[in-house]
């Protein structure tokens, strides 16, 4: 049994408040994307649906290679800010400017806009782990204490229900401000208000982690690639956890992509979005000390599960949509954003857990190493959300469109939004309870779970 050290290091409330509103770039530069872009590419530049899933896709690929490199370079990295906040702030540079291109719109369709897009999304992708990377792995260097860090994070949950309120709800709005299914302008005001948000959240956290504590920092992992992933390799908890969210963050991209087109197609207006999106986050504003108490009372690893339950519940009930209706939907969304709260801050404190046993078992700074690879991976398989998506679009016969040539979609295409916001999301879900039995990572004086389970 591994168990995470405790200790009585508390992060002050100031710290708290400053590392939290760094997640309104987590959760924006995560939903906006995987909520517009592949509508946007599809319905606004002509792309084919297949080729608007690769485009979201390909990107992500790259993280493979530099979210790492970056977490290696930040363990590394020595400065009287510290090893993590300079990067911190060279994404603050770039992101937002990044971001706004992704929609600035140049007067291109089909394949030559495919293009644009892609290279402006890996451009923000890359900008993106400059801060996401350190960011992540800054918990588990901040306090010893198992409970703590669940505290820690509730903090970050409830910056992130609010950055997925103004992604969500907002962002939609403002598309949709000059006419119902928006305008390449409204996409560029959208962008730079987007923007704007994300410079202000970014720098609020740099300025903001300025006196967070490095407790008992151990020296950086000087060891080489292949004696680094050999390590971590052997890291069972850190494994099944990636593997974990990794499976839960399939279904939330899926779901993400799918929601202009479930408004649109299932509910028959595309500002559902939004109402939609209110439904989701309202439970992340309020469930965080009610997750925070259950992760005492059952320890994480159960917490996780009901968590995971509640999601596929609601998910799976949103099928019976066409039959009862709006209000159904918005209920059925109610009960998976009770569920994707408990998830969402579960997935981080086990995270920091990991990075802290890490540290204290090697005695080595591996933080940006983890954190990067798991960034990586859980981006990319994010990505393969939409992509999947759109496949189900393409074999539902989906026909791609420009707002000055609207089309009917066939019944089928119809069925296959459904499919792909409901059916497809619960079933990967269900199968993140059964890898949640896995994760064996317990407080001190708890008995390990049972292997058999």
């Amino acid at each position: 049994m591994i168990t995470p050290a405790v200790g009585a290091s508390a992060v002050s409330r100031g710290v708290r408040l400053g590392y939290g509103v760094g997640s309104f770039c987590t959760a924006t530069v995560s939903t906006v994307p995987g909520l517009l872009l592949l509508y946007y590419m599809t319905n606004f530049l002509a792309v084919p649906a297949w080729l608007a899933g690769v485009v979201v896709t390909a990107p992500k690929v790259w993280d493979l290679v530099v979210n790492p490199l970056i977490g290696r370079w930040s363990d590394r990295t020595r400065s009287r800010l510290g090893p993590r906040r300079p990067w911190l702030l060279a994404g603050a540079c770039t992101l937002p400017i990044a971001f706004f291109l992704v929609f600035a719109g140049p007067p291109l369709t089909g394949v030559p806009a495919a293009l644009y897009v892609g290279v402006c999304f890996l451009v923000t992708a890359t900008a993106y782990a400059l801060f996401e990377v350190p960011y992540k792995a800054m918990p588990g260097e901040m306090t010893h204490d198992y409970h703590e860090r669940t505290s820690l994070l509730q903090w970050r949950m409830v910056f992130i229900g609010a950055a997925t309120a103004v992604s969500g709800v907002l962002a939609p709005a403002i598309v949709t401000s000059q006419g119902e299914h928006g305008t390449l302008d409204s996409y560029r005001l959208m962008a730079t208000v987007i923007a704007v948000i994300l410079l202000l959240a970014m720098l609020g956290s740099f300025f903001g982690t300025a006196r967070a504590p490095m407790t008992g920092a151990p020296e950086a992992d000087r060891g080489g690639w292949r004696e680094q992933f050999a390590a971590i390799k052997g890291n069972r908890p850190f494994l099944w956890l990636t593997m974990l969210a990794c499976t839960q963050m399939l279904a939330v991209s899926m779901m993400l992509a799918a929601a202009p087109y479930f408004a649109a197609y299932t509910l028959g207006s595309p500002k559902a979005t939004q109402t939609l999106f209110a439904a989701l986050v309202g439970p992340i504003l309020l469930t965080m000390p009610l997750w925070v108490r259950l992760a005492r009372r059952f320890d994480k690893r159960g917490a996780m599960i009901l968590a995971a339950l509640l999601y596929a519940g609601g998910t799976t009930a949103a099928l019976a949509t066409p039959v009862l209706g709006i209000v159904w939907a918005h209920v059925t969304i109610l009960v998976v954003g009770v569920g994707y709260a408990g998830v969402q801050l579960l997935q981080f404190s086990m995270l920091a857990d990991v990075i802290a046993v890490d540290a204290a078992e090697t005695g080595k700074r591996r933080a940006g190493v983890l954190t990067g690879l798991w960034t990586a991976i859980e981006s990319g398989v994010s990505a393969f959300g939409a992509l999947i998506f759109g496949v189900i679009l393409s074999i539902g016969g989906f026909i791609e469109s420009e707002p000055s040539r609207p089309v009917e979609q066939p019944d089928s295409a119809v069925t296959a939004v459904l499919i792909g916001q409901t059916a497809v999301p619960a079933l990967i879900i269900f199968l993140s309870v059964l890898m949640t039995l896995k994760y064996r990572l317990t407080p001190p004086g708890a008995p390990a779970p049972d292997a058999s389970a």
